[in-house]
C-alpha cells in the first residue's frame, strides 16, 4: 500500500509553506499543490491519506475541484478551509460528502486534529476495503456445490436436512462443509455469518 499523506492544496504559498512545516512537526507526512488544477492532474484513485481545500483560490476553485475529485470517484476525505462568507458553501460540500472545514484564521492544533481524524477514517477505510477484497477472493474460489451447502449452513440447517436438499450422502455434506469453513478462513458456522456479516458496497 502507497504512503498515507495530508495534501494541502492552496494558491498562497505562504499558507502551503506554514502548513507543511506545522504538519511535519507533528509527525504528518504531507505534500502541497499550489493550485487545484495541479493537484488534480497528478491524483491518482490509489492514494491514502486527505485533502486540506482552500475554498478560494484564483482560478480553479476549491468547490470546482471538489466536484471534480466526486466525479473521478475520490474517496480521500476532504477538509475545507473558508473564509467566514464561504461558511454556506462549506456547510453545502458537507451535505455532499466532504469530511469537514474549519474558518480562516485556522487553530493550528484543531486543524492537525482534524488532519489526524481524517487520516484514521481514511486508514479504516481502507481496511475495510482489503477486508472485503479478501472475502471476495474467498467467496470465488469455492465450487457451485460448496456455495449450496454455504448457503444452507448459513440458514442453520442441520446436515442430515442439508444432504435431503441437495440429495447428497451426509458424508459429502461433512467434507464440503469442511472445505468451505477452510476456504473462508473461519472454525464455525458462527464465524462464518460474522464474516459475511461484514458491510459490503
Amino acid at each position: 500500500m502507497s504512503q498515507a499523506f495530508a495534501h494541502i492544496v492552496d494558491d498562497d504559498e505562504a499558507i502551503r509553506d506554514a502548513l507543511t512545516w506545522l504538519f511535519r512537526t507533528r509527525q504528518v507526512a504531507c505534500r502541497a499543490w499550489e493550485s487545484a488544477e495541479a493537484f488534480l492532474e497528478a491524483w491518482q484513485p490509489e492514494w491514502r491519506g486527505c485533502i486540506v481545500l482552500d475554498i478560494r483560490m484564483r482560478e480553479m476553485s476549491g468547490l470546482e475541484c471538489f466536484e471534480a475529485l466526486r466525479e473521478r470517484g475520490n474517496s480521500l476525505p476532504v477538509i475545507f478551509l473558508t473564509g467566514h462568507g464561504d461558511v454556506p458553501m462549506a456547510v453545502g460540500a458537507l451535505k455532499k460528502g466532504a469530511f469537514d472545514f474549519l474558518e480562516k484564521p485556522v487553530d493550528d492544533n484543531a486543524l492537525v486534529d482534524r488532519v489526524i481524524r481524517a487520516l484514521a477514517s481514511d486508514a479504516r477505510r481502507q481496511a475495510s476495503e482489503a477486508s472485503q477484497a479478501t472475502v471476495a477472493t474467498r467467496i470465488a474460489q469455492l465450487t457451485p456445490r460448496e456455495h449450496e451447502v454455504m448457503r444452507l449452513v448459513l440458514a442453520g440447517k442441520f446436515n442430515k436436512v442439508i444432504a435431503d436438499e441437495l440429495n447428497i450422502s451426509m458424508r459429502t455434506v461433512e467434507v464440503h462443509r469442511s472445505r468451505v469453513f477452510e476456504k473462508m478462513g473461519v472454525r464455525s458456522a458462527v464465524e462464518l455469518a460474522q464474516l459475511l456479516a461484514q458491510p459490503r458496497d
